[in-house]
């Protein structure tokens, strides 16, 4: 059992484990599937090239760890 999974139920929660590849690539907005290919680690914001959605890298990725933790 990973760590963290057994902190959140040594204090009575639920661990949900993520994968976490892709995430900060992905747009976050309802009904986009796209995924910016041109991503390099220096890149801190980007916008969609589908929808034109402007996105902060770690935030984005916070927001689909979180969607992919609530789906599955």
């Amino acid at each position: 059992m990973p760590v963290t999974t057994y902190k959140a139920e040594r204090a009575g929660r639920r661990g949900v484990l993520v994968d976490p590849r892709y995430t900060s690539q992905e747009c976050t907005t309802p009904h986009c599937t796209h995924r910016k290919t041109d991503f390099t680690l220096a890149d801190r914001t980007w916008h969609c090239a589908q929808c034109g959605t402007g996105h902060d890298r770690d935030i984005n990725a916070a927001h689909n760890i979180l969607q992919r933790a609530l789906v599955g």
